[in-house]
């Protein structure tokens, strides 16, 4: 029926909305992507060297993900055919799948552009595969999450990553631009009143251009709209930072760096920025439960008790109470003492285990379940440190090729002093095996 209706050029006139209708028609016309589709960007030199290969676009919302791909399937003369991972099952991907090998029966390629591919199942991707690797399709995916979480190794292997970035200042005020060209009217915004419907957007193309009819259908002839009068009309507040890009890695920096220093009040204000900035609150208690163990570390055991603590009572009891339980956990991490004896301790420790390699540990504290293990020394000597004194055995645990290690350097500040009596402890134990040798 859709056909009946395009060849009948019904679609063309039947209403769109505005990001339809100024939809770029090259490549060269999509705005705030210029690393991908610029001279020298990652998509120029893939359709220069005719090796365009599967796919995955990541960015959030309203980037031109899909406008992209459409271009994509034109430049290279592939079949474009579109499915949304939300709405389709493994039933759906082989109608899909039958389709293509049709089209490539005939020397037609196809394109297939999957909408939120990160929806599909461990299962459904893994029905990419065999598609993929014989060129049935050529996939572009696209998804707002991060694809090393939600998409599944094989078929990361089998494709390229590329990221798009939330649009700028700039380019949403050159898609307004355009909207008013392709209209043949300007918005009727004073200059700060524009700024802030570019803020609103918040580097969402399409966004900006539903916005940008909203205003046009809310204004009255004649008026010019000032950022208060915006601001009511179209019932949304312009972001206070962006979640996505600077002002988010500023703020959460910020929030780590004065808890560090011990200053609640002003971990509190940056807290409270990025919750009214509409943060998601899980990424917040995830980095207070980094903090307590990087930052106050054994200084203070307690810590890392509250920060979970604080992350489950959100998750219980949800916004908005269950952020006072985020503010808690800040104000109690940021009054407590600090170490990074640990953290250092476990980049020191980590190195090591890169650099040397896959040495045995001594025999001596290895289990002989067999007795041809036993017969070879596994466990041969072994103190069983309760049954000593302190319930210490001094043995010395490094495997016989390595040198004895010291990471772990324990400050003043919390339970971090017994272990100084073990370290001079265990040294007078190597100086004196030094002395037999």
């Amino acid at each position: 029926m859709s056909d009946l209706f395009a060849s009948a050029g019904l679609d063309t006139t039947a209403p769109r909305p505005l990001a339809d209708r100024l939809r770029p028609q090259t490549l060269g016309e999509v705005v705030g992507q210029e690393h991908l589709t610029g001279p020298d960007g990652a998509l120029t030199r893939l359709l220069a060297s005719k090796a365009l290969g599967s796919l995955i676009f990541w960015g959030p919302p309203g980037t031109g993900k899909t406008t992209v791909a459409r271009l994509l399937a034109r430049e290279v003369d592939l079949h474009f055919e579109q499915i949304s991972a939300i709405f389709s099952g493994v039933a759906d991907l082989r109608k899909v799948f039958e389709a293509a090998r049709g089209r490539r029966s005939t020397g037609k390629g196809t394109l297939l552009f999957v909408d939120e591919i990160h929806r599909f199942n461990r299962a459904q991707l893994d029905a990419f595969l065999p598609v993929m690797e014989d060129g049935t399709v050529t996939l572009v995916g696209a998804t707002t999450e991060n694809p090393s979480f939600e998409l599944n190794a094989a078929l990361l292997s089998r494709a390229r990553v590329l990221l798009f970035r939330a649009l700028n200042d700039g380019a949403i005020a050159k898609l307004l631009a355009r909207a008013e060209d392709l209209t043949k009217q300007a918005l009727p915004l004073d200059e700060e009143a524009r700024g802030v419907l570019v803020r609103m957007a918040d580097g969402d193309g399409r966004a900006s251009l539903t916005l940008a009819e909203e205003v046009w259908r809310s204004a009255k002839p004649g008026e010019v709209l000032n950022a208060e009068t915006l601001q009511d009309l179209v019932q949304r507040r312009a972001p206070i930072y962006d979640k996505s890009q600077e002002g988010h890695y500023n703020l959460i920096s910020a929030l780590h760096k004065t808890v560090r220093g011990s200053d609640p009040d002003a971990a509190l204000y940056y807290l409270c920025r990025m919750l009214d900035g509409g943060e998601d609150r899980l990424f917040i208690a995830r980095r207070l439960v980094r903090m307590a163990v990087e930052d106050i570390g054994l200084a203070d055991p307690q810590a890392l008790v509250i920060a979970n603590a604080a992350k489950d009572a959100f998750d219980f009891l949800g916004s908005p109470e269950g952020e006072l339980a985020l503010a808690q956990a800040t104000v109690y991490l940021a009054c407590a003492p600090k170490s990074n004896a640990v953290y250092n301790a476990y980049k020191a420790a980590t190195r090591v285990a890169k650099e040397n390699g896959s040495l045995p540990p001594p025999r001596v504290i290895l289990n002989a379940p067999t007795k041809l293990m036993k017969a070879i020394g596994y466990g041969d000597s072994y103190r069983y440190d309760h049954d000593e004194p302190d319930a210490f055995s001094g043995q010395d645990y490094w495997p016989e090729k390595l040198e004895r290690q010291y990471f772990y350097e324990p400050t003043d500040r919390g339970m971090e002093t017994r272990y100084r009596e073990r370290l001079a402890y265990w040294e007078r134990l190597r100086q004196e095996r030094r002395g037999e040798d």
